[in-house]
């Protein structure tokens, strides 16, 4: 059970050692100006390989004999027709029971942590709250986006998963310990940049979840920036209409104007 792309690879290599019997994934949704239905990265990989796919939860199939369910970014809270089915296995982007939730990832990037951790765990009714199998800590550089983080948990969370099911009994369900924090999915007002936040603050924002302004009057999308010491450097934008381009070829269009933030 999945739905984006970094969860891919994770299936790819399960399907390396072990039969898929079936796939869930969300519904298609409406993409882009032209609204095309389309379907998930997960949906169109197991078209690719024919398993069969499930695009809603009510239609788990009690008939079918499966070991163990994966589960990894799923975005579908989990009753307890599917969790009594077979042991549920979550691949959780997060050092548990710090940022439960629907965002793991961005919000450590946006809150500006220098590490994190993949939990392979068991799925319970409540969310994220099941013992932990495995636990595997990874660094969060400076400059990391959520896409380098997604990869670096894609390529751990895979191992983590073979290495389990090769053998289950080498690894006891561990409770989890300490005060949980929990997250929530980010809105498009969270992509507006407030300029009196630090500029280490604004770094954070713009790599994990993106930044929007105003620039010289007109709407901009804020896609890439580094921090060169105490300094933020703006490195790729898309103004409103426009294809994405470099900072450098943005500031020349506006023709020696002084730069003008959030106006």
């Amino acid at each position: 059970m999945g739905t984006p792309q970094f969860v891919v690879p994770i299936f790819d290599k399960i399907a390396g050692e072990h039969e898929i019997v079936t796939i869930f994934t969300r519904a298609p949704k409406p993409v882009g100006r032209k609204k095309i239905l389309t379907k998930s990265p997960v949906h169109e990989w197991a078209e690719s390989r024919a398993i069969p796919v499930h695009t809603s939860i009510k239609e788990f199939p009690s008939s079918v004999e499966v070991d163990f369910i994966i589960v990894a970014a799923y975005g579908v809270i989990l009753r307890e027709n599917v969790l009594s089915a077979a042991p549920c296995l979550n691949i959780h982007p997060s050092d548990l029971p710090k940022y439960r939730g629907a965002a793991p990832i961005t919000t450590s990037i946006y809150n500006g942590d220098t590490e994190s951790a993949v939990c392979l765990m068991n799925l319970v009714t409540e969310v994220d709250a099941g013992d932990v199998f495995m636990r595997e800590k990874f660094e969060i550089g400076e400059n990391d986006t959520t896409f380098d983080i997604e990869k670096k948990v894609s390529a751990i969370g895979g191992e983590m998963v073979l290495e389990f099911l090769r053998n289950p009994e080498k690894y006891p369900s561990i409770p989890q310990v300490g005060e949980p924090t929990f997250t929530r999915k980010w809105t498009s007002v969270d992509e507006l940049i407030d300029w009196s936040r630090s500029p280490r603050q604004i770094h954070n924002q713009v790599r994990s979840i993106g930044g929007r302004t105003k620039i010289n009057g007109i709407d901009v999308n804020i896609s890439g920036t580094k921090m060169n010491g105490d300094q933020l450097e703006i490195l790729r934008v898309q103004p409103a209409g426009k294809k994405p381009m470099d900072w450098k070829s943005f500031v020349n269009g506006l023709r020696g104007a002084e730069i003008k933030f959030g106006k």
